[in-house]
């Protein structure tokens, strides 16, 4: 794993999230970022991440995605892009991380951050990646017409062990479903080779086996710091 410069430490997007901070070169010359979100739960689940950049000057872009295919959940996340007057920090969370891998192939896209997330090369799925090192009762349901969802029981020992049970009883009652058809879709483009990219490992993660996570953020180049938290690092 690199280790950081401390003189760098002051300006980075994600310093709400750890002791440590990507450099400024993450943001340098862009104010504008984009927020994905993955499987299981929806664009609320940034709020925390949101309210933080904001306040720090940030102009913040929080992508709703259909979860009904690949193609569609890309194509949400290239508006969102377009819409922007300059460039862009693009930031995923678990299967978000296939989103900005195309996605992130934008000119406007200065940089790639994967936030417990999967970092698929070309002709890899999330499903693929999940299968290659797998965890233990995840409890992923898959209903009769080809929807995934997260048992609502399990959910917070899943999802988000570190957050309160309150607030997860809410997002494991209120998760979107994904289509299993979105997770097994291979990705076409894995902007990660050309862009500069920045990796989060939550070391506790029960859903996106770390493991797996390191072994991405590393055959990728990533620079990497890693956190003691659940997969719902960004609202823990």
């Amino acid at each position: 794993m690199k280790r950081i410069n401390k003189a760098l430490l002051a300006v980075a997007v994600f310093a709400p999230l750890a002791a440590h901070a990507f450099p400024d070169v993450v943001t340098s010359g862009a104010k504008n970022v984009i927020l994905v979100h993955g499987a299981y739960a929806d664009g609320s689940t940034w709020r925390q991440i949101h309210d933080q950049l904001w306040l720090k000057g940030y102009k913040i872009t929080v992508v709703q995605q259909p979860q009904t295919t690949l193609d569609e959940n890309v194509a949400a996340t290239r508006a969102a892009i377009d819409a922007q007057d300059g460039p862009v920090v693009l930031v995923g969370h678990d299967s978000g991380g296939a989103v900005i891998s195309i996605a992130g192939a934008s000119d406007k896209v200065k940089a790639l951050v994967y936030l417990a997330a999967v970092q698929p090369e070309v002709g890899e799925s999330v499903s693929q990646l999940l299968a290659s090192k797998p965890l233990p009762g995840n409890e992923v349901k898959t209903s009769r017409d080809g929807h995934l969802s997260l048992e609502p029981s399990k959910f917070r020992d899943v999802y988000a062990q570190d957050v309160p049970p309150n607030r997860t009883n809410f997002l494991s009652i209120a998760q979107p479903q994904i289509t299993k058809a979105t997770m097994d879709a291979p990705v076409w483009s894995a902007a990660w080779h050309t862009k500069p990219t920045y990796a989060i490992v939550a070391s506790e993660d029960r859903l996106l086996n770390p493991e797996l996570q390191r072994w991405m953020y590393q055959r990728g180049g990533s620079q990497v710091i890693e956190m003691k938290a659940s997969h719902a690092l960004h609202i823990s």
